[in-house]
Parts: structure tokens; C-alpha cells; sequence
């Protein structure tokens, strides 16, 4: 896999995506992630990506030549067509569904945008998919596009290592994880739970089970309607949901008394 990022500010990325997995992903040739200054395409002595928006209004809007250039020079290096996305809030939110998706891709141009956003007309010019981190604002695309490259590079065979470890992620079933507990046994009173140290593997596996549901279903009941539940976890799930019914009933009914 191949990443190609189009920036105006290229120092961002060298620290933080050649560190840890993703450092170790490069060394190993699993992937490749290659920035490109979006001003090395301009044509001007001031190096100028961008100018006043037509209709008037605050800010900035990036030039649709430089982008133009700089997408048209990273595809002549690519055999096939390259994966085009725009980090921008006006994108689908991105999720795990999506970065699986991404994976599979043999090359990704990423375009991280700045100020009121792009000349339009670049997505009459490319394919290009819009995609968002979140309903939030941030100054600029580098950060958001840190966050697919690391979200789609460990869903790539070989770059976690360890495939259990991505096999076993509640996440990519649309659960929450459970929870995690190492040495001490106790720590200021608090212990960690008896089923952890039973040995029971059958028992933890439950108890693993159970809590992420719960988890999910107190802090993002949402992500149930869609999540990829074996037999067992549905049978848990209704546990929990007519143990909350009997909670919720008892308690109206002590009100009432």
C-alpha cells in the first residue's frame, strides 16, 4: 500500500508516521508513505495556493491548479488509478467499516485541505471521495489524514504483526472494547475481577463479551443497530436488556410506593 499525501505543511507528518507501527510497517516495505508540498506545483515566485474566494466572504480557498498538478504528477508514477480522497467536514464520517475498505486499495492520494476549503472544480477534474474524522472543526486536513493513515495501514495483513490482535477487536464488529486489567492483582482497594484469574477461559470469554456490550450499549447504543453479533452475544445482549427493564420497572414501582 502506498500513501501519498498533498500538503502545505509537510514538517507535520515526518515525527508522528515513522514511529511505532507504522515506522516499523515502512522499514519492513508493508507500506510507503510519500508527502508532497502542494506549493512545489505552483507556478508563481510566491509559491501561492490559494486566493480570495469569487462572491466574496472570510478566508481563503485553495487553488484548483497547483492541486491539479500535484495529483496529476503523483498519478504518472502509478500504473493503475489511484484511491483520490479530501479530508473534509463536508465527507462522510469516516469508521472502521470504511478503513477496511481503504485497505484494500493498492494506493491512496490523500489531499489535506486549509482555510474555507477547494476550488470546486477539482471534483469535476477527479474522482474524488470527501471524507470526515468527525462533526467537528479543526485548522487544517494534516491531522485528520494522520488518523486514516493509521486507521486503514493496521487493518493491512502483516503491519499489526500480530493478526490476532486485529482479529480479536471488538471494534470491528461495531462494540466497544472491554475492559483491560495487568499486574497488580489490587491496587488501592481496587481489585481486578475474580473470572480474570478463574483460568476459565469459557467464563472470560463471557465476561469479555458481556462487558463490551454493556459498555456499548450504556456509551454508544447506536453502534448496535448495526453490530456484527454472534449467537452468543445476542442472548447476552437480551440478558442485559430485560435485566435493565426489571431495574427500570422496579424502581417506578418503588416511586409509586
Amino acid at each position: 500500500m502506498r500513501f501519498d499525501i498533498i500538503t502545505i505543511f509537510p514538517d507535520m507528518f515526518s515525527a508522528p508516521l515513522s514511529q511505532s507501527i507504522l515506522g516499523k510497517a515502512q522499514r519492513e516495505g508493508i507500506i510507503e508513505i510519500h508527502i508532497h508540498n502542494l506549493r512545489d506545483f505552483t507556478s508563481d515566485p510566491h509559491k501561492t495556493v490559494d486566493d480570495y474566494p469569487y462572491g466574496g466572504g472570510a478566508g481563503m480557498v485553495f487553488k484548483v491548479e497547483p492541486l491539479y498538478k500535484a495529483i496529476k504528477s503523483i498519478e504518472k508514477k502509478s500504473v493503475r488509478p489511484s484511491k483520490i480522497i479530501s479530508m473534509s467536514p463536508q465527507g462522510k464520517i469516516f469508521n472502521q467499516e470504511k478503513a477496511g475498505e481503504l485497505a484494500r486499495e493498492d494506493r491512496i492520494i490523500i489531499i489535506c485541505g486549509h482555510y474555507e476549503g477547494i476550488d470546486e472544480r477539482i471534483y469535476s477534474l477527479f474522482p474524488i471521495e470527501e471524507i470526515s474524522v468527525g462533526d467537528y472543526i479543526v485548522t487544517g486536513g494534516e491531522l485528520p489524514a494522520m488518523l486514516l493513515v493509521d486507521a486503514v495501514s493496521r487493518m493491512i495483513p502483516k503491519v499489526l504483526g500480530n493478526e490476532d490482535s486485529l482479529l480479536s477487536e471488538s471494534f470491528n464488529r461495531g462494540l466497544l472494547d472491554y475492559p483491560h486489567f495487568t499486574r497488580p492483582r489490587e491496587f488501592m482497594g481496587k481489585k481486578v475481577p475474580d473470572v480474570l484469574l478463574s483460568g476459565n477461559h469459557k467464563e472470560i470469554d463471557r465476561w469479555r463479551k458481556t462487558q463490551s456490550i454493556i459498555r456499548t450499549l450504556l456509551r454508544r447504543p447506536e453502534l448496535l443497530k448495526f453490530a456484527k453479533l454472534s449467537d452468543q452475544e445476542r442472548v447476552i445482549l437480551r440478558e442485559i436488556e430485560q435485566k435493565l427493564e426489571e431495574e427500570v420497572s422496579y424502581a417506578r414501582n418503588n416511586k409509586r410506593n
